[in-house]
C-alpha cells in the first residue's frame, strides 16, 4: 500500500534516515502527517494518519469532529511509534481510533504498518494511549521509593531484572529515556486524568526545572 508523508521537521516515530521515510510515494491513498505538520482533511483518501505526542487525536480532528459527544470519527486516525524517550524507536505502533472511525481507514493503516514490518496495537483516543498509561505510574513509584530510601536504584533494578525477568529495571530505564521526558508525559497524563499515580515524581520535576532554567 502506498503512502505520502507530510512532515514539519524531525519525527519521533521515524527519525532522519529511517527506511519508512524513503519508501514514501507522491499523491498516495494514505497520507501521514509527521512532527506537527498542519493537517488537511480529505474524505477522498483511504486514511489520514497523524503522529501524536502526548495529546489526543481529538485535538487535530477539528470543529465538531474533534469531541462530538461520542460520535466523533472519520478517516483520520492517530498513531505513535513507541520509544522510551531518547532511546531508539521500538517496533510497536500504537494506532489511535475514535468511536466512529472508518473501519476501512483502520484496516488500511494496519496493513500499511504491518507490511513495513511493525507490530500494531489499536487503542481508543486517550492521553498516553496504552504503554504510557501502564508504565509511567510504575516509574513514578520507583522514583518515589528511591527518595524514601526503600532501596538503592541498583537494587531496585536488579530485583526487577532477576525477580521479574524484565530486560532492564525501572530506574535505569526512566533515566536512560530522560527524566525531563518522563515529566512531560506524566504531567500530561496527570492533567487529563487527575490520578495521583501519574503526578510527576520529585526527581522528574527537578530534571524538568533544571532543563528549563
Amino acid at each position: 500500500m502506498t503512502y505520502t508523508i507530510v512532515s514539519n521537521g524531525d519525527s519521533g516515530s521515524f527519525p532522519t534516515g529511517d527506511a519508512f521515510l524513503s519508501d514514501a510515494s507522491q499523491d498516495a491513498e494514505v497520507v501521514i502527517y509527521l512532527a506537527g505538520a498542519p493537517l488537511h482533511a480529505d474524505d477522498g483518501k483511504t486514511a489520514i494518519l497523524v503522529e501524536l505526542g502526548t495529546e489526543c487525536l481529538g485535538v487535530h480532528t477539528g470543529e465538531g469532529g474533534g469531541e462530538n459527544a461520542g460520535e466523533e470519527g472519520s478517516n483520520i486516525l492517530g498513531f505513535n511509534r513507541y520509544r522510551n524517550g531518547s532511546d531508539a524507536p521500538s517496533n510497536l505502533i500504537e494506532l489511535v481510533r475514535q468511536p466512529r472511525s472508518s473501519q476501512t481507514a483502520i484496516d488500511a493503516a494496519k496493513v500499511l504498518f504491518e507490511t513495513a514490518g511493525f507490530e500494531v496495537a489499536l487503542c481508543s483516543d486517550q492521553t498516553g494511549r496504552i504503554i504510557d498509561r501502564l508504565v509511567r505510574p510504575k516509574y513514578n513509584a520507583a522514583l518515589r521509593f528511591l527518595d524514601e530510601g526503600l532501596a538503592s536504584a541498583k537494587d531496585m533494578d536488579l530485583t526487577c531484572r532477576m525477580g521479574l525477568g524484565y530486560p532492564d529495571g525501572p530506574i535505569e530505564r526512566v533515566c536512560r529515556g530522560g527524566l525531563g521526558h518522563h515529566y512531560d508525559v506524566t504531567q500530561a497524563l496527570f492533567e487529563t486524568n487527575g490520578t495521583p499515580g501519574y503526578a510527576p515524581a520529585r526527581r522528574a520535576v527537578v530534571a524538568k526545572q533544571r532543563k528549563t532554567r
